[in-house]
C-alpha cells in the first residue's frame, strides 16, 4: 500500500523575487542548487526535465506568474509514483522574499517509509543550497557536479567518507571547516547542512554537498568558477568517492 505525502515550508531569502525567480525557473538557475542537469520550457504547459544521468524526468508546468507562483507536476510512473512542487514568493521591505515551497507527491509499495524519511531529509539539503545559493551567489550560475557508486553498507561508505574529508567528529551548522579529500585540492567553507548522512559546506566558490543516500552513497556539488570543467570534475570526484568508501 503507497503513502501520499506532503512537505511544506516558508523561509525569507536575502535576494528580491525576481532574482528567486531566475533560481527556480530557468534551467542554469536549478542547476546551481538542485541534482542533475536542468532545462525550462516556460510558461504553463511547459515543462521542467531534469536529467539524473540515465534518467530523465520530465514534469509538467501548471502555474507560472513570473516573480510570483511556480507550479510543476511529474509523469506519473506506471505505478503511481510521482511528484509536484509549488513556490509562492512573497516580495518584502529591503529587497528580499518570503517563499512558501510545498511539495507533494505518491510513493507506492509497503516499505514506502524509508524512502520517504531519506527524500526528505534529502530533500531539506537542498531546500538549504538553494538558500544558500539565493543568499550568497545570485547572479552566478553553477556547475552542477554529481557521483554515486553502489555499496553494501552505507553506513560503513559514510563513516570512510567522513574520515577521508577529515571532518572533525563533533561538528554544527555555522562551523568552518577544511576538508581534505584525498587526491583533491583542500576545501575551506562553513557548515550549511549537516544531518545524519548529509553534509553541506559552502565554500566562496562552490556548494559542496556529500550524503550517505538511499539507494548509495554519493555527492552533488555546484561550482561557480569560470571555465569549470563538469566532466572532468566529475570524473576527478567519482575516484576520490571510490576510494573513500573501499
Amino acid at each position: 500500500m503507497g503513502h501520499n505525502w506532503n512537505v511544506d515550508d516558508e523561509f525569507e531569502l536575502d535576494a528580491t523575487p525576481e532574482e528567486v525567480w531566475q533560481a527556480i525557473a530557468s534551467g542554469p538557475g536549478i542547476d546551481s542548487w538542485f541534482m542533475g542537469v536542468s532545462d525550462v520550457e516556460p510558461g504553463v504547459g511547459g515543462s521542467v526535465t531534469t536529467d539524473f544521468g540515465g534518467f530523465a524526468q520530465r514534469s509538467e508546468i501548471t502555474a507560472w506568474e513570473p516573480a510570483r507562483h511556480l507550479a510543476y507536476t511529474s509523469e506519473p510512473s506506471p505505478d503511481g509514483r510521482f511528484i509536484a512542487f509549488e513556490y509562492l514568493l512573497e516580495a518584502k521591505d529591503g529587497g528580499t522574499t518570503v517563499m512558501r515551497q510545498v511539495a507533494t507527491g505518491f510513493l507506492p509499495g509497503d516499505d514506502w517509509e524509508a524512502e520517504f524519511e531519506a527524500m526528505v531529509t534529502g530533500g531539506l539539503m537542498y531546500t538549504r543550497t538553494l538558500r544558500s545559493y539565493v543568499d550568497h551567489f545570485t547572479g552566478r550560475f553553477g556547475v552542477p557536479v554529481s557521483a554515486m557508486v553502489q555499496h553494501p553498507d552505507f553506513d560503513r561508505a559514510w563513516a570512510g567518507m567522513r574520515a577521508d574529508l577529515g571532518l572533525p567528529s563533533e561538528t554544527a551548522e555555522g562551523d568552518r571547516v577544511t576538508l581534505t579529500p584525498t587526491g583533491l585540492a583542500p576545501i575551506t567553507g562553513v557548515i550549511d547542512y549537516l544531518a545524519d548522512g548529509y553534509l553541506g559546506v559552502r565554500a566562496n566558490d562552490a556548494l559542496y554537498r556529500f550524503y550517505r543516500g538511499f539507494f548509495g552513497p554519493g555527492l552533488g556539488h555546484h561550482v561557480f568558477t569560470d571555465g569549470a570543467d563538469r566532466t572532468g570534475l566529475e570524473a576527478e570526484w567519482l575516484a576520490w568517492l571510490d576510494s573513500a568508501v573501499a
